[in-house]
């Protein structure tokens, strides 16, 4: 599907009169990002769900968050379930998610695994446990796969930190680096549901998800889950270290976790989380074939 995809782009004539936006950004090679996944997020856009419902059902999700926060402080613990929520996510996004927003979801969770294992991996002398989530299809999603992804980036930076500070260890520049974590070939998506009710494009999925993910979680870890994403920052910062560069860290833009944010506008905040997730593997998956080319 995605080379598909990145063939759409590849093939797609050039109106000077009529440039296509997408097309622009595809072409665009200042950022580090995965072309054929690039391709495929840039399609799933360009979708006339995203353009067209998302504007219509955005509002409507931020006032049910908005409600539910204040269900939530009356009645913090009721009508939770974890087993739940995932069954719910499972069914809609086999349901009604767009193949190419499922794929770029599965990705997520895939290419979050590789980078905390290489942080792990660049840091001499700690040792933290890691729990990989590498999700090939939609099945996973009902083993609390959402949640399970939150406590893995909070208990690795927890577990991170207690190491460095007890065993007075700096994070610092790694040459060569170890990128044997990193995966440079396709990830094994499996095809997506391509039914006539997939539709939904990733933003928009994202957004109507977002206060089911808070109606079926208690306020403490729905405030959890959001919070999470400002850590983008701090997984910015231990990479470059390690890379021994800054450049990486302009491409985050959930930061300052010391300063949390509301709930409001976490879906919008969780599609830069996994823009920043792909662009971080991208720059780590092209490092490893330049340090391979140079190494042969």
């Amino acid at each position: 599907m995605s080379k598909r995809v990145a063939d759409y782009y590849e093939q797609m004539p050039h109106d000077r009169n009529d440039p296509d936006p997408f097309l622009a950004v595809y072409l665009d090679r200042g950022i580090p990002f995965n072309p054929e996944a690039k391709a495929t997020y840039l399609k799933d856009c360009s979708s006339r769900s995203r353009q067209f419902l998302l504007p219509v059902l955005r509002p409507f999700s931020r006032l049910f968050i908005i409600l539910f926060q204040l269900y939530k402080i009356v009645f913090p613990k009721a009508f939770t379930s974890s087993r739940l929520l995932h069954r719910v996510l499972y069914r809609g996004m086999r349901t009604f998610v767009s193949p190419e927003a499922n794929s770029m979801i599965l990705r997520h969770f895939y290419l979050g695994s590789e980078i905390l294992q290489f942080i792990r991996d660049n840091i001499p002398g700690v040792e933290v446990p890691l729990n990989p989530l590498k999700p090939t299809n939609l099945e996973p999603v009902k083993d609390d796969l959402f949640l399970i992804h939150d406590l893995n980036l909070y208990n690795f930076i927890i577990a991170l930190n207690r190491e460095l500070q007890a065993k007075q260890v700096e994070v610092t520049r790694q040459h060569p680096l170890n990128l044997a974590a990193i995966t440079t070939s396709r990830i094994p998506i499996e095809p997506m549901p391509a039914r006539w009710t997939n539709f939904l494009d990733l933003t928009t999925a994202i957004e109507l998800f977002t206060p089911v993910y808070q109606l079926f979680l208690t306020d403490k870890d729905f405030w959890r889950a959001t919070n999470s994403l400002q850590l983008d920052e701090t997984i910015g910062i231990l990479a470059s270290k390690i890379i021994g560069s800054n450049d990486r860290l302009a491409l985050i833009n959930n930061k300052h976790p010391m300063v949390p944010l509301t709930t409001l506008r976490a879906g919008f905040r969780l599609v830069l989380h996994g823009l920043a997730t792909e662009q971080l593997h991208a720059l780590l998956a092209e490092l490893k074939e330049k340090q391979a080319e140079a190494t042969s």
